[in-house]
């Protein structure tokens, strides 16, 4: 628990951090507002106490920048000369609490307790909508605002998708969006790496298994596909899937049924696949490496991906976000990037894509200063 006091009073926040300190908690202290400004621009905390009355900028004015910077923490302002109608309008431009002078020790200690549970609820609602919405496909681009076009005509029906890319350019991202946005949005989303799946436990995986089917079947184990009833199964790398597994695919498309290992009952189940891959599967067709019939089954619908060299219009987008993704999810301050340094992230051949420029822009707020200059573009990037 990280706290900051803001206030012009020596007497008054050094009495306050040596309470706070022997409460347990880490604190440190500003004399003033731009002070105070400077030191959450670097630092990440918890709760903020500021002084309303201070010369040069008062407490109301720090808390519409600490507002607009979108901090977590809960801001709880304090004075000695507070009324009804002060605490009334810091509360509305979004402080958690008002409290007068002299501070009592009791209320402060509850008012922390309060805030932090609130802190802790909005980065745990963060953390969930996350989970159940997904990322958003940020950009506003052409080859995207195509994609969504395709992604808002397909999802409210039951038809295949198969998902075409290079690695990084979010395939996994437009198959998320494809649930989220059909009917099945309420069952479960269920993901397959085929890829990463040694090919003798992909069936067991995909289909599920019978207790003593194989050495290791100490208990029944139901598949992915099982899993994703009445949701949606995406399957992704599948053209790393092994012709044998194809075949049981192509099964379950065909039946809506299928069979665990061990077992000759038939399951029926009410799966939509989503598919994706980066290689080309008419060439894997030619080599005799993946089925014909079950690539017809899959590419109903076929979405090609574009790489980032293909939407560099949307770079300084994705940076924006991905500085307020990564300083949200380690707990780093947020920090500027300079536009020439922008301008190198933009000009730059992105091979790895998307997950490239994500990698960049974490190694960047490492190991830059407070503002991401073009320097640290050519130092660490370049």
């Amino acid at each position: 628990m990280k706290i900051l006091v803001i206030d012009d009073e020596r007497s008054i926040r050094n009495s306050l951090k040596e309470i706070l300190i022997d409460e347990g908690y880490e604190v440190e202290v500003a004399e003033n507002g731009v002070q105070g400004l400077s030191m959450v621009e670097k630092e990440k905390y918890d709760v903020i106490f500021c002084d309303i009355k201070m010369p040069e900028m008062d407490g109301m004015e720090v808390l519409d920048k600490l507002m607009q910077m979108g901090i977590d923490a809960a801001v709880v302002m304090i004075s000695g000369h507070g009324d009804i109608d002060t605490a009334v309008e810091s509360i509305k431009k979004g402080a958690f609490d008002f409290i007068q002078k002299p501070l009592d020790l009791n209320r402060i200690l509850i008012t922390i307790k309060n805030a932090t549970e609130k802190v802790h609820l909005v980065k745990e609602t963060k953390i969930l909508k996350k989970k159940v919405y997904g990322q958003p496909m940020i950009g506003e681009s052409e080859p995207l605002l195509h994609i969504r076009a395709m992604i808002d005509k397909v999802a409210p029906t039951d038809a295949r998708v198969l998902i075409i890319g290079s690695n990084g350019t979010g395939k996994e991202l437009v198959a998320r969006n494809l649930h989220q946005k059909s009917r099945r949005s309420a069952m479960p989303y269920v993901e397959v790496n085929c890829a990463a799946i040694p090919s003798e436990l992909i069936e067991s995986e995909l289909f599920g298994h019978e207790k003593g089917s194989f050495t290791s079947a100490i208990k029944q184990h139901k598949g992915k596909f099982e899993q994703a009833d009445g949701g949606t199964l995406f399957l992704d790398e599948i053209g790393d899937m092994s012709l044998a597994a194809q075949a049981k695919v192509l099964r379950v498309l065909q039946e809506k049924k299928l069979s665990r290992v061990g077992s000759d009952k038939d399951i029926t189940v009410d799966v939509r696949v989503v598919a994706a891959t980066n290689k080309n599967l008419k060439d894997e067709i030619a080599k005799g490496t993946f089925r014909e019939d079950l690539y017809h089954r899959l590419s109903v619908i076929v979405i090609n991906v574009p790489t980032l060299d293909e939407r560099k219009s949307d770079i300084p987008l994705l940076v924006e976000h991905f500085i307020d993704q990564i300083c949200s999810e380690t707990g780093m301050p947020p920090r500027p990037i300079d536009p020439d340094a922008l301008k190198l992230l933009v000009d730059k051949t992105w091979t790895g894509n998307i997950r490239e420029l994500r990698n960049v822009v974490e190694r960047l707020l490492i190991l830059s200063g407070a503002t991401i200059s073009a320097d640290d573009v050519k130092s660490y990037v370049l």
